[in-house]
This record gives C-alpha cells, sequence and structure tokens, in this order.
C-alpha cells in the first residue's frame, strides 16, 4: 500500500511539474514579482569568472559558447535562446533571469534549483551582464 502512495504521489507531482512548464507563456512577457528580487552578489571580477565557469559546464551546450543561442544541444529540440541580445523573452531583470535559471520555462529550459545554489545562479547572472545587455531601468 505505502509504495502505491508513493508512486501516486510522484506521478500527480511529475504532472504538476509538466503542466507548469507547459502552462509557461511562450509569448515575451514580464515576472512582476520576480522584478522585485535583487541580486546580492556583487558583480566584481570574480564573480564574473565564476559565472564564466558556471556557464561553460551548464549552459554553453544549448546556449552556445558566446551565449548566442547557437549551442544546439536544446533537450526538447528548440532553438535555445540568445542571452546577449536585447530581447529576453521571459523578462531582463536580475531576478527574472534568476527564477528562469532557478525554475525553467520549458522542456528545453529546465529549472537548475537542483543543479546550482543560488549564490552560482546570481554569478551566472554576473557573468551574462558582462556579456550583453545591462540590467534595464524597472
Amino acid at each position: 500500500m505505502r509504495r502505491w502512495l508513493v508512486l501516486v504521489s510522484s506521478v500527480f507531482m511529475m504532472a504538476g511539474l509538466i503542466a507548469g512548464q507547459q502552462s509557461h507563456p511562450v509569448e515575451p512577457h514580464r515576472h512582476l514579482e520576480a522584478q522585485k528580487i535583487n541580486n546580492p552578489v556583487p558583480s566584481d571580477a570574480a564573480s564574473i569568472e565564476e559565472g564564466r565557469k558556471i556557464y561553460l559546464r551548464h549552459c554553453a551546450s544549448c546556449h552556445g559558447p558566446q551565449a548566442k543561442g547557437d549551442g544546439g544541444m536544446a533537450l526538447a529540440g528548440g532553438t535555445p535562446s540568445n542571452l546577449v541580445d536585447e530581447a529576453w523573452d521571459h523578462g531582463s531583470s536580475d531576478g527574472e533571469i534568476f527564477v528562469v535559471i532557478r525554475d525553467g520555462t520549458s522542456a528545453d529550459m529546465e529549472g537548475y534549483k537542483d543543479r546550482l545554489t543560488e549564490k552560482q545562479m546570481w554569478h551566472l547572472i554576473n557573468f551574462l551582464r558582462s556579456l550583453g545587455p545591462k540590467q534595464p531601468n524597472k
């Protein structure tokens, strides 16, 4: 009986995760609550270097070596986002980018909350800011 309950619970949990990812808007949008999250990690040379290492290990295969979306390894066959252009489909504030990295948006862009610490995610954001557009005015 216990195994059955664990199995049923797991199925419902996975269904919720899949539904949550599928319901994430595809069209460009903003996350108002995420905009309120501030980056607690100073964007200095050490943070940017740490973010570069994290990027190369976890992100470059999909987003490409220069973060232009040309890595070609998207999990579900989609086109990875260009992370150095002006268009950020899920919001461009540090907080919005943090939420995308943490929670993911689709089968192609899975969440990294189980693979990276929050501090590592902030280092990654600092690295991306060093390559592309700076944080916009809110």
